[in-house]
């Protein structure tokens, strides 16, 4: 049973989740708060218990698919002491990581240096609070508080008031609908929690482990090499819609559309010519593997034939018909797009490597939804809301489809965080300000 227990009187900003992009923005705004003389007073919340970041998925093979250049802070402060750079340093790692000849590090080693920049907030960070729907303070004219309620991993409830709110709890994992059904069998699992579902796997009698792969991007073709290594007797189906895997185009001229100023010339298109950048791009992002990871793949399969071994299949062109538990696996019923050929296949685990969706922040904002009437924000990320609703509430991570594909990603983290930063502290005037702003005009002698 839960039990409400009350924080904080009013915070200046409370941001929801902990990840890369609020974090960035937690260090922005240590940054500006140099330049305008004042500390803004912060908390944000994180349902983990402690920082990780994709930490279900960190197999040995994953690499960041972005230059380490492009980390919290570089590109807006190179100086900085949050950079990966530092980072290396403070670890004895810089000539280390100058040998490997690489800009991309692996991925447990961003994870450790996002948590090595994470614990320096660790005072205004709630980790293991869920923030469950934010809602007006009170219900005066305008509204300029709004109150956070969370809950932590013991059920118990809280709540927190603000002057402003930036949500950047990053994506929720997307299931499609055939696989809703089987949400509470351990034997299906998104790929968000490869690592803790894969631990349950145990091979059969006669050695065998068979394994279903959903989707045809990068988390996929990881998942892929990771159960090849993994389980020397394991047999996987990577089945996905498309007639061939396809590789993430990531040549110097498209990497463009991933700069800063890029957001600048979609924002300012209007939202159907949005839409024709956002499309012309997306083999960038989505439904692709990196070039390298493709060439490791086709390596395993030719291997195996040359050993004479049929273990994996690439299974193109295939629809999920249908997907039902039974007592010896997880059946699939697939459907080739091209013959209408229809086939059942058995399975002891099914990976759903299908993405994420990003609408989480409308769930939270439900109880404001008359105050923002299309959700929509400006080029700061704000939320455009009615002349009632005059706390500001920042999106960080849900704004695709007005500012372009970097939105998601960590490419614009540093940049963004500034201008959210600074229209925070325009938004945000310190007390003394706030006074004049409210004080009448005194008479004229």
């Amino acid at each position: 049973m839960s039990h409400a227990a009350s924080a904080h009187d009013t915070y200046d900003l409370i941001g929801i989740g902990f990840g890369p992009s609020n974090l960035a923005l937690a260090i922005a705004l240590d940054e500006l708060s140099e330049t305008h003389g004042r500390h803004l007073q912060t908390l944000f919340v994180e349902k983990q218990q402690s920082y990780r970041w994709h930490g279900g998925t960190l197999v040995d093979q994953s690499t960041l698919q972005i230059s380490f250049l492009k980390d919290l802070v570089s590109l807006r402060n190179p100086t900085s002491p949050y950079s990966f750079v530092n980072y290396l340093h403070q670890h004895g790692r810089l000539v280390d990581f100058i040998n490997m000849g690489t800009s991309y590090p692996c991925r447990m080693e961003y994870n450790d240096y996002l948590r090595w920049a994470a614990q320096n907030f660790a005072s205004r960070v709630k980790y293991g609070e869920m923030a469950l729907r934010i809602e007006p303070a009170h219900c005066g004219d305008d509204i300029d508080r709004l109150r956070l309620l969370t809950r932590d991993h013991k059920g118990y409830e809280r709540s927190y008031e603000t002057r402003g709110i930036v949500i950047g709890c990053g994506g929720t994992p997307h299931i499609p609908p055939l696989f809703a059904g089987l949400s509470s069998d351990p034997r299906v699992f998104h790929h968000s929690t490869y690592l803790s579902g894969i631990s349950q796997l145990r091979a059969r009698a006669d050695g065998r482990v068979r394994v279903a792969i959903v989707g045809a991007g990068q988390s996929a073709a990881e998942a892929f090499i990771d159960l090849h290594e993994r389980f020397p007797t394991s047999e996987v189906d990577l089945i996905f819609r498309a007639s061939a895997l396809k590789p993430a185009d990531d040549s110097p001229f498209v990497n463009e559309i991933f700069a800063p100023d890029y957001v600048d010339l979609v924002f300012g298109q209007a939202a159907a010519d949005r839409e024709k950048f956002i499309d012309e791009y997306r083999n960038t992002n989505y439904a692709v593997i990196d070039r390298d990871l493709l060439e490791q793949m086709y390596g395993i399969l030719y291997r195996l034939k040359v050993c004479n071994q049929r273990r994996h299949a690439m299974l193109a062109r295939r629809r999920i018909e249908a997907a039902a538990a039974t007592a010896t696996g997880i059946q699939l019923t697939l459907v080739d797009i091209a013959t209408g050929a229809e086939q059942t296949r058995l399975y002891d685990v099914v990976v759903l490597a299908t993405g994420y969706q990003r609408r989480s922040h409308l769930d939270l904002l439900a109880p404001l939804r008359e105050h923002l009437p299309d959700f929509a924000v400006d080029r700061s990320y704000r939320l455009r809301a009615a002349p009632t609703l005059t706390a500001p509430i920042f999106l960080q991570g849900f704004c695709e489809s007005s500012h372009g594909l970097s939105d998601t990603l960590l490419s614009v983290l540093p940049i963004r965080a500034a201008e959210i930063g600074a229209d925070i502290y325009r938004c945000l005037p310190d007390a003394a300000a706030r006074d004049q702003l409210t004080q009448p005009a005194s008479a004229s002698a």
